[in-house]
């Protein structure tokens, strides 16, 4: 760490000692006493050092630097450069009172062919990660898979061969046994849904395929190595709390038609149950005309192999769908369609961001007391949810970004009304800390509550994350 890093976090440390009380107004919607206030990041978006210490190539690195797959043409390479400025990171967090910090591991840093040998500087680096957020008293909140894959095991087939659940449950007993004495609560996977069908049926993100076989292969393996996992994790420390962060949508029907209500239960099953259902009792929900379990490659035990009793449910939130039934030509002329016969939109009643998604508040509400009564009130943790805008600092440097705030306002009063109504939610992370790296869009979309120039790495605190800290000082939406 240079000077400049020390210095800057130990002003962020100063300010968080110094940071006043905050009282939240008489009648502001409250939250549970020891709740937890974070925010969320992934490894391939904020830490940079791709090729530092070790670590390996991953299918993002591959993906990115392959022309035409990244909007504005960027990779990962440097991103967020947090790889050497996670104390400067933390000291941001602490000076904003929060208490929890859902981060990633990169599997290619620990495992650098995906199995086999460990790179002990890879263990070392999420060592001194978490020992930093400790002393500044900040859980630790552990992503074990959020996307980035050894591009290794990406040769030997990805998640569409079925041997991964065996890899994804070596990678676990590892990091559980080399850093489990530090950590309490971990993650499995990070939007199982997503990067299925993002990067193996629509191809617009790593590994970037395009086939429906894989697709569906690809989701069954997932299964099979949350549950395997699941068990390793548990094995190596028994007293962990394990659960998945799943990319939930609340699935609304277009009409009040009986075509588009079946059409909505089925987008509730493939975006919201897939993962869930296998996990909690076993089973595939009934999103498809009929389960493909050829294709699956489904064997007679499996299903038992896909369980995993999750501690809690992680879900991730950004928009609602709106359903409507495929017409019959549709069903005739699309082969997904004659499996997945829906077809799915945005809502679009609601302002939108700059990615085009409906800020519609009652949808975490939707999602989250649906999963409540569904699912005999689970321990939930809201692990996503966010909002890009692409404000910058003004002549004085200073970021007013309040179209954040009254997002944030919007889906955290949202969230008090579900815990109101009976909901069993323990914390809210908003994503994310910084800009960074996102994805497909490059650096275009910003979702941070820190402002960051990526020319130079210069962090500014936007007005969005100065509210934040209020909120979290106050547990209450001010």
């Amino acid at each position: 760490m240079n000077r400049r890093e020390f210095a800057a976090g130990s002003l962020a440390l100063l300010a968080a000692a110094a940071a006043p009380k905050v009282w939240a107004a008489e009648g502001a919607p409250m939250f549970p006493k020891n709740f937890y206030w974070g925010t969320a990041t992934a490894a391939y978006q904020v830490e940079g050092a791709v090729r530092e210490d070790g670590r390996g190539e991953s299918i993002w690195d591959r993906f990115a630097h392959t022309p035409g797959k990244i909007k504005d043409g960027s990779t990962g390479d440097v991103a967020c450069d947090h790889y050497h400025r996670y104390r400067e990171d933390i000291g941001l967090m602490r000076a904003m009172s929060l208490n929890s910090y859902r981060f990633s591991m990169a599997w290619p840093r620990i495992l650098p062919s995906g199995t086999g040998q460990v790179n002990s500087k890879g263990l070392d680096f999420y060592r001194r990660v978490i020992d930093e957020l400790l002393a500044a008293g900040i859980r630790p909140l552990p992503t074990l898979y959020h996307w980035d894959l050894p591009q290794a095991l990406e040769d030997r087939g990805g998640w569409t061969n079925r041997d991964m659940a065996g890899w994804f449950a070596e990678y676990a007993a590892i990091v559980a046994r080399e850093l489990g004495d530090r950590i309490g609560d971990w993650i499995l996977f990070n939007e199982p849904t997503a990067f299925t069908n993002n990067g193996y049926l629509e191809g617009i993100d790593a590994p970037g395929r395009k086939s429906i076989v894989d697709f569906l292969r690809a989701t069954h393996v997932v299964n099979l190595a949350q549950g395997a996992g699941f068990r390793a994790l548990k094995a190596a420390r028994p007293k962990a709390r394990v659960g998945s962060a799943f990319s939930m949508s609340a699935c609304q029907a277009a009409s009040s038609s009986a075509d588009d209500k079946l059409a909505a239960e089925r987008a509730h099953a493939i975006m919201n149950l897939w993962f869930l259902e296998p996990a909690l009792h076993g089973r595939y929900p009934a999103a498809f005309t009929f389960l493909p379990e050829t294709a699956m490659r489904i064997k007679s035990d499996d299903m038992e192999k896909t369980r995993a009793p999750l501690d809690f449910l992680g879900i991730n939130l950004y928009y609602r769908t709106i359903a409507t039934a495929a017409s019959a030509w549709a069903r005739i002329t699309d082969p997904k369609m004659w499996l997945f016969p829906v077809n799915r939109g945005y809502g679009s009643e609601g302002p939108p961001t700059d990615l085009g998604w409906e800020v519609w508040p009652d949808a975490i509400y939707d999602i989250v007391t649906r999963m409540t009564r569904d699912y005999g009130r689970p321990a939930i943790e809201i692990t996503e949810n966010g909002c890009a805008y692409g404000d910058g600092p003004d002549a004085a440097g200073v970021v007013n970004d309040a179209r954040r705030i009254e997002f944030y306002r919007g889906y955290l009063g949202a969230v008090a009304r579900a815990i109101k109504d009976g909901a069993d939610v323990r914390g809210f992370h908003a994503w994310t800390l910084t800009d960074n790296f996102e994805w497909s869009e490059g650096y275009r979309a910003r979702f941070g509550l820190v402002w960051v120039d990526f020319a130079t790495q210069r962090r500014i605190v936007k007005q969005s994350g100065r509210w934040y800290g209020d909120v979290a000082r106050a547990n209450a939406v001010l």
